[in-house]
């Protein structure tokens, strides 16, 4: 997840790409969730599942506004193209589906709604990869400048129905409680 967040970080400074930037905020978020995850586990600093589930529920709803605040902010910037930024989304979108279904089967076997919605956090990963995509070779095909913010606002409504769900204990289908 490094450096899926720094590879995207770097190409979206490069190519002045909107939905890389969200691609890549997305990354560095999904890698705090990990590390909420990992807290829940460690035993010199537990963290509470009930605190784990919560904290990743509050990542989801930090990306969201990451997304909408930049994709606002650099509406009418056009992107230019990005080799590395093609490579590391198609990466991301062959990694990443298959890391969410390993992360949900286990979250259902230990009962872990925070590991659910790390799952969560690697699914929306993979959906923004193709979103970033569509957006950079919709502008490279038609050059409309505001379709790569276009492209970062779709992943929002995913957010913050998945953040809603992990605050709400249901990230999972695990037994509540």
């Amino acid at each position: 997840m490094l450096i899926e967040c720094v590879g995207s970080l770097d190409a979206a400074a490069n190519a002045h790409s909107v939905a890389l930037l969200a691609f890549g905020s997305d990354s560095f978020v999904e890698l705090l969730s990990a590390i909420v995850v990992l807290l829940e586990f460690w035993r010199r600093l537990p963290l509470s599942r009930a605190h784990a589930e919560r904290a990743a529920a509050v990542l989801l709803f930090l990306l969201a506004g990451v997304v909408v605040c930049v994709s606002i902010l650099c509406w009418h910037t056009a992107p230019g193209a990005s080799c590395i930024g093609i490579a590391v989304t198609a990466l991301a979108l062959v990694i990443m589906p298959v890391l969410a279904w390993f992360k949900r089967r286990e979250a259902r076997v230990l009962n872990n709604r925070a590991l659910a919605s790390d799952a969560t956090q690697s699914a929306t990963c993979a959906w923004l990869a193709a979103v970033t995509r569509a957006g950079l070779a919709l502008h490279a095909v038609w050059h409309i400048a505001r379709v790569d913010s276009m492209a970062a606002l779709a992943a929002v409504p995913i957010l913050l129905v998945e953040g809603r769900r992990s605050w709400c204990g249901q990230g999972c289908g695990c037994a509540s409680g």
